[in-house]
């Protein structure tokens, strides 16, 4: 790339970035993506890093989603990430929490298993497998991913304006850990999602493609890649085990993973900062 079109797309990064942490911010929507869509994962990834530069508060875990095949991109990654900052992870003793959600933006829930991680892990250059992975965790706790956007659009618009705007994620609340989780087949970990007292979708961890450890195993060769590594203590969601529910504030959500716990989620209006 010619120093002139680096300088150029360099510019575009920082729009892209400043409009986006304006937007999230003061709680305001977004009719659109902030000038052009990235053309591919790295592109979209350079505006994330851009983003967590500019927001006021450090990354204590990532966000790990889906890439369904038909929306990957000449690179392949079958997953992305996204990072979730500390003052928006939540561990509440009763099990309930709040969700601000940005009026006229994208809000929905995710049943989620979450790795917490048990040391500093500096990035690598050969890829992890899920043995590593399995190596690097301090326990499986049960949770829900509080997906956030100020884009209503923003997982229309595809995997690389979900990567730019934080892994379309808005916060994580912290269920309890899975005892003895390295002896629990996949089966037995099973979820259920209620929205407004109604059943919106069931699953567990063997509807994940290839199982939690294999999103843990790709968040931290993808981060790796991007030369970031990892804290202890540092939480890890691993997809939408019941699917994706949007959510509107005055909506409760709840989410039970039998004997492993039950979360529960008011959604609110989202108030400007």
């Amino acid at each position: 790339m010619s120093e002139s079109l680096a300088l150029r797309a360099d510019s575009r990064i920082d729009a892209v970035a400043d409009a986006l942490v304006a937007a999230r911010r003061s709680g305001r929507a977004l009719a659109r993506f902030p000038e052009a869509l990235p053309v591919d994962l790295e592109y979209a990834y350079r505006c994330q890093d851009a983003v967590i530069a500019r927001w006021p508060d450090r990354v204590a875990g990532w966000k790990v989603g889906y890439i369904a095949p038909e929306r990957r991109d000449a690179g392949g990654d079958p997953r992305l990430v996204g990072p979730i900052f500390a003052s928006h992870i939540a561990r509440p003793a009763d099990g309930s929490g709040e969700f601000p959600v940005i009026a006229g933006g994208f809000a929905a829930v995710e049943a989620e298993f979450v790795f917490r991680l048990a040391r500093d892990i500096a990035p690598r250059a050969a890829a992890w497998s899920v043995e590593d992975a399995a190596a690097e965790v301090a326990a499986l706790h049960v949770g829900v991913e509080l997906a956030g956007s100020p884009m209503a659009d923003i997982n229309v618009q595809g995997p690389c304006a979900v990567v730019a705007d934080c892994g379309n994620n808005a916060g994580l609340l912290l269920g309890p850990e899975i005892a003895n989780w390295q002896d629990c087949a996949m089966e037995e970990l099973i979820c259920s999602t209620w929205i407004a007292g109604e059943l919106v979708g069931r699953g567990g961890a063997a509807t994940l493609a290839g199982g939690p450890l294999a999103a843990l195993a790709f968040a931290l060769t993808r981060n790796a890649r991007r030369g970031r590594g990892f804290a202890a203590g540092d939480l890890i969601t691993t997809g939408a085990a019941t699917g994706i529910h949007d959510i509107v504030a005055g909506q409760h959500a709840t989410v039970d993973f039998g004997i492993h716990g039950r979360l529960h989620c008011r959604a609110v209006a989202r108030t400007p900062a």
